[in-house]
């Protein structure tokens, strides 16, 4: 070949090359959703996955939709649904055709039409359930205008869930909960679910058999005890060390987390198989319509066995977190360095058999190496480090490994994590390779004092509930513009919206708006969205209930506090120098008395929606608890006025509200604590497990941790719940309890003997959390003539005559 060839040869594949060369290098989060894309279901699997949705929603509507599933591409290169005519219509056809990118988006756009051109609603069943009787009959639906309509989403994620929503609402869930729960997901668009469920099973595996694959790196410095290169043996942990390592079934998230060991377990081997397979049930339909599930990884928290199984491992002992005196049984867990080796090799351990039990399903794995658990430095320097090692044992597990992490730590523990700590820790690992969840942003965005978490991608979280509280609350304004707001900020990373609560099946309202924002680019009209909300809530327009959501939207759901009655002040009042306790009330009670009034003169149009029935219980329980409130503080402050009569008279105002607050929530079937220890006994498999699944639901949700004689949990009533039969065979006592100590004290002129109270009051939860008495499961009396009883009875002519001296009114 003449050198002129040669020459013309190198210049016709150096310019063929150049725009290969000169072209930019692919997002990181692009190309992250590319290869996640490639582990989805067919469209085959995702369309009948779809309708099988429509099925278990509307049995007998299947044949009036059709669904199909597109590209990104018909979309404008975002995910989307459409939502259009079908082109042949026909009586016994279908009349309306919805497309998505997958069927979460086809099953969210089916949800979008039911609303907006039928006007239901689907809220948990706790929470009064699905709104269906709006719905025209088959055949007869509403068309949509001209070509119709395509809802795209303005960023790709939909996150849900958070680290402890497993332990407060998922704890006794059977499959037939989850595929209602992973329903209710797909309506709402949900497509990055925490997938936590059987982890405990996983590590079992991992600590007592498991056989190290070809790629284990060498360790030596424990070869002599740890010879997993050879595949000679696993990490030789022993039945009996996890039983002190796991947590029982209602706590395993604060397990998991390393805040506690051991409280309320061990875990028998049937929950460890049981939850596995529920696992992997989960993992499937997820799969099916086109969710990316996220799994777990390693976050150092280690059995206590491993400090003497290798003892030069770099293991500290914890501080103490939420323990009465620091309870070593309990307290106090361990947890192994990011920097030693022997992290990335337990951390790629249990990756890959995640890896091996389910399948390759997802690229993305949370780890919260730090949640309430503060680093011994902070030198830059060393929590890079740490970053790098956390990142190193997920990537060795799954090469294409993504780091999903709570920013929690960067609010709770804000005096620790100054912009150099966040920007080691978040710059520890590749770009693209760490999306951070700002999990306040709700209240307290991380991303607008973070210049958006220093170039890390992040997904604006919701947090709202705490502990799964029964409370109506909410920051509506917040939730309807704070998405907006980030995602249009400069030079956002933002990549999703997310609902991170501690607990679920409460605030319906808020929950619905908030899963809308993962399909709106623009602010929403917060009052005009909730006329829709309440047509689509009870079936039809009520002029009173739509004005009642009115006066809630501008009082109730601005903020959010706690009521005496389930978390009982445990202080002495007869200090003086010690101020009141607080409720943190926020808004005017008269406004919602009125709203309470308005609600009530609805009820004649919706005395048969279940939706209303919930709504009614729900606020007659917030205002008369707000009351009590007061009736509370009217007491004490009697007390240290040592107004004997008028303590007797206020402490018998508030037990006869706590009394009265039962009969009404045991007018609903969602409002029972019998529902919540029925379930818990249901997965039990022999007597054992009866008892020790009804003490750790019965313990969550009162005392919560360890106690000692004369000293109650710090933790105590974290979990409270306005549930009948709570109130009545519990908070009443106390609060009977109480009173006649103080009552006594003033009668026998004696200070108030706390230890005294605590010791009774102690005394009778331990052996109200070890009790075994049937609660019922069944809703008995009219809620509506209830309400209707106790607004007048508190509130109507003839309350002044009713409640005198000093009352709250």
């Amino acid at each position: 070949m003449s050198n002129f060839n040669s020459l013309f040869l190198v210049l016709m594949l150096t310019v063929a090359l150049l725009p290969i060369a000169l072209s930019e290098p692919e997002d990181p989060i692009q190309a992250l959703l590319k290869r996640l894309n490639s582990k989805r279901s067919s469209p085959s699997v995702q369309e009948a996955a779809a309708e099988a949705v429509l099925e278990r929603l509307l049995p007998g509507y299947v044949s009036s939709f059709e669904f199909k599933i597109i590209s990104d591409d018909a979309c404008g290169g975002q995910s989307c649904f459409l939502i259009s005519n079908y082109k042949s219509l026909s009586k016994n056809g279908p009349q309306i055709e919805v497309k998505g990118s997958t069927a979460v988006e086809i099953a969210s756009g089916l949800y979008w039409y039911l609303k907006y051109w039928c006007g239901a609603q689907v809220s948990w069943d706790k929470t009064g359930g699905i709104q269906i009787a709006s719905i025209p009959k088959p055949g007869s639906l509403p068309l949509v205008k001209d070509e119709g309509v395509m809802i795209q989403r303005p960023v790709p994620w939909n996150y849900y869930q958070n680290v402890v929503t497993s332990s407060y609402s998922y704890v006794w869930w059977d499959w037939e909960r989850w595929e209602k729960e992973i329903d209710w997901m797909a309506l709402h668009g949900v497509n990055l679910p925490l997938a936590f469920t059987g982890q405990e099973a996983i590590w079992q595996k991992v600590f007592m058999n498991y056989r190290s694959s070809p790629t284990i790196f060498e360790l030596s410095r424990y070869r002599s005890r740890f010879s997993i290169v050879n595949n000679e043996s696993g990490f030789n942990i022993s039945k009996e060390d996890l039983n002190d390592f796991f947590g029982g079934p209602a706590f395993l998230a604060w397990a998991r987390m390393a805040n506690l060991h051991g409280w309320g377990g061990p875990l028998s081997q049937n929950w460890l198989d049981q939850q596995l397979a529920l696992q992997k049930r989960i993992l499937s339909r997820m799969l099916e319509l086109g969710m990316t599930p996220v799994l777990p990884s390693f976050s150092g928290n280690v059995p206590a066995a491993l400090t003497k199984i290798f003892p030069s491992a770099n293991i500290t002992r914890l501080g103490n977190w939420g323990s009465v005196n620091a309870n070593p049984r309990w307290c106090c867990a361990y947890l192994l360095d990011p920097s030693d080796p022997l992290f990335v090799a337990l951390g790629e351990a249990f990756v890959r058999q995640q890896v091996e039990e389910y399948g390759d399903v997802t690229d993305i794995y949370n780890c919260d190496t730090f949640n309430e658990n503060t680093p011994p430095t902070n030198d830059p320097k060393y929590i890079s480090s740490l970053g790098a090692s956390v990142f190193e044992a997920m990537s060795k597990g799954d090469k294409d490994a993504v780091w999903l992490m709570q920013g929690w730590l960067f609010y709770s523990d804000s005096s620790f994590w100054k912009p150099p700590q966040m920007k080691a820790l978040l710059h520890s690992v590749p770009f693209g390779k760490m999306i951070v969840l700002d999990l306040f942003a709700d209240v307290k965005p991380i991303w607008k004092y973070s210049s958006q978490f220093y170039g890390t991608p992040y997904v604006w979280c919701m947090l709202h509930n705490f502990g799964g509280n029964i409370e109506m609350y909410g920051i509506l304004d917040s939730i309807s513009s704070g998405p907006v707001d980030a995602r249009m900020s400069e030079n956002s990373t933002m990549v999703g919206v997310g609902m991170c609560m501690e607990g679920i099946e409460q605030n319906p309202v808020v929950y619905e708006l908030m899963s809308e924002m993962a399909f709106r680019s623009e602010k929403v009209q917060v009052l005009e969205w909730l006329k829709s909300y309440s047509r689509g809530r009870y079936g039809k327009a009520v002029h009173q209930v739509e004005a009642a959501w009115g006066i809630l939207y501008h009082t109730i759901y601005t903020d959010h506090n706690t009521d005496f009655i389930v978390k009982f002040p445990d202080w002495d009042p007869s200090k003086t120098s010690s101020a009141l306790p607080e409720a943190h009330l926020w808004y005017s009670t008269e406004k919602v008395i009125n709203a309470l009034h308005l609600f009530l003169d609805g009820g004649n149009n919706l005395s048969g929606s279940m939706t209303y029935r919930y709504d009614l219980v729900d606020l007659t329980r917030q205002v008369l608890s707000k009351l009590a409130n007061q009736v509370y503080l009217d007491a004490v402050t009697a007390f240290r006025q040592k107004d004997v009569k008028a303590l007797d008279l206020h402490s018998q105002k508030f037990i006869e509200l706590v009394k009265d607050i039962d009969i009404l929530l045991a007018s609903d079937d969602n409002f029972l604590l019998g529902t919540w220890l029925k379930s818990a006994n249901k997965l039990a498999k022999n007597h054992l497990e009866l008892r020790q699944y009804e003490w750790n639901a019965r313990t969550q949700v009162t005392m919560w941790f360890d106690d000692t004689r004369t000293n109650q949990s710090s933790l105590h009533d974290y979990a409270n719940k306005f549930w009948s039969g709570l109130l009545e065979g519990y908070y009443l006592p106390r609060a009977s309890t109480y009173f006649h100590h103080l009552l006594k004290s003033l009668q026998e002129n004696e200070n108030f003997k706390i230890e005294e109270w605590r010791k009774e009051w102690i005394s009778f939860s331990n052996k109200w959390q070890a009790g075994i008495e049937l609660f019922p499961v069944r809703a008995e009396g009219d809620a509506l003539a209830i309400s209707e009883a106790l607004y007048e009875k508190y509130f109507g002519l003839k309350k002044r005559k009713n409640w005198q001296e000093g009352s709250a009114l």
